[in-house]
C-alpha cells in the first residue's frame, strides 16, 4: 500500500466512522477501488486507522471522557457486549468478514432498508432522554449489544447504535452524542488488541503509512462530527438508507 492510498483511505475513514454508512464496510470498497489487495497489513490497518478518527473525540469530548463519571459509568455498561463479543470471535470477525465484498453488500443494503423503515415508523417523544447523564444503565447495556452487531463489515458501528438508541427512546442529539463517545472504548480495544498481536510483523514502511491514515481520519472526522450534528437538527436519517442502498448496488457482488 502506497501513502497515497494510506491517505485516501483515511479520508474515507474520517468521513465515514461516525456517519451512520460504516467505515469498515467503506474502507473495504475503497480498497478495492484502489485495488489494494486485502493482506493481513491491510485488514489491521482498516481496524487500526480508526484510532484518528477516534482521537477526534477525545479532543472534542475530552471533559465528558475524564470527568464526568455518570457518562463514564454508562459507557462502560454499553462497552461490554461488543468487548466480550469481539474478543471472542476475533480471529473469525479477521479471517472471514474482514475483505469480504459479499458480507459488506448485503450489510449495506438490508441495512438501508432498515434505517429507512425505522425513520418512518419512529415518532420521538416529548420525554424522550435528552441528556447524556439521563441514560439508564439498562438502556447503555441494550445500546452496547446494538453495536455489538455491528462487528458484522457493513452494519456500521454508529448507525447500528443510533437505531438502538431511538428505539430505546432518546433524543437523536443525545445517542448520536453518546455513540460518539461510545467509539472510543470499543475502537481503542479493537486497534489495542490487534497491534499486541500484529505489530510485531509490521516493517518501518508500514508504520509510516500506517501513521499517514492515522493523520488524515483525525483531520477529517472532526469535520464529519461538526457535520453530523449540524445535519440531524434539521434532518433524519432516510438519506444515509437511500445512500447505503446506491452504494451496495453499486458495489453489488459479480
Amino acid at each position: 500500500m502506497h501513502i497515497v492510498h494510506a491517505c485516501i483511505l483515511g479520508i474515507v475513514e474520517g468521513v465515514s466512522e461516525f456517519l451512520p454508512i460504516s467505515s469498515t464496510g467503506h474502507l473495504i470498497l475503497a480498497a478495492r477501488i484502489l485495488k489494494v489487495a486485502q493482506s493481513d497489513f491491510v485488514k489491521s490497518f482498516e481496524i487500526i486507522i480508526q484510532l484518528g478518527a477516534i482521537l477526534s473525540v477525545i479532543v472534542l469530548y475530552y471533559k465528558s471522557l475524564l470527568w464526568d463519571w455518570k457518562i463514564i459509568k454508562r459507557l462502560c455498561l454499553a462497552f461490554i457486549p461488543a468487548g466480550i463479543i469481539g474478543l471472542l470471535f476475533y480471529k473469525l470477525i479477521k479471517k472471514f468478514l474482514l475483505g469480504n465484498s459479499v458480507v459488506v453488500f448485503w450489510s449495506l443494503l438490508l441495512g438501508g432498508v432498515f434505517r429507512i423503515i425505522c425513520e418512518r415508523l419512529h415518532r420521538e417523544k416529548q420525554d424522550a432522554a435528552d441528556d447524556l447523564a439521563s441514560i439508564s444503565y439498562a438502556q447503555a447495556i441494550l445500546i452496547g449489544l446494538f453495536q455489538a452487531i455491528a462487528i458484522i463489515p457493513g452494519v456500521s458501528r454508529s448507525a447500528a447504535t443510533i437505531i438502538g438508541g431511538l428505539l430505546l427512546g432518546l433524543k437523536r442529539k443525545t445517542i448520536v452524542e453518546f455513540s460518539f463517545l461510545l467509539a472510543v472504548p470499543i475502537m481503542l480495544a479493537a486497534s489495542a488488541l490487534d497491534l499486541f498481536k500484529t505489530a510485531a510483523l509490521f516493517s518501518h514502511t508500514q508504520f509510516i503509512t500506517l501513521g499517514a491514515g492515522f493523520i488524515t481520519s483525525f483531520v477529517v472526522a472532526i469535520l464529519a462530527i461538526k457535520f453530523l450534528l449540524a445535519f440531524i437538527q434539521k434532518h433524519n436519517f432516510i438519506v444515509f438508507g437511500v445512500y447505503r442502498i446506491a452504494v451496495a448496488l453499486l458495489f453489488l457482488p459479480r
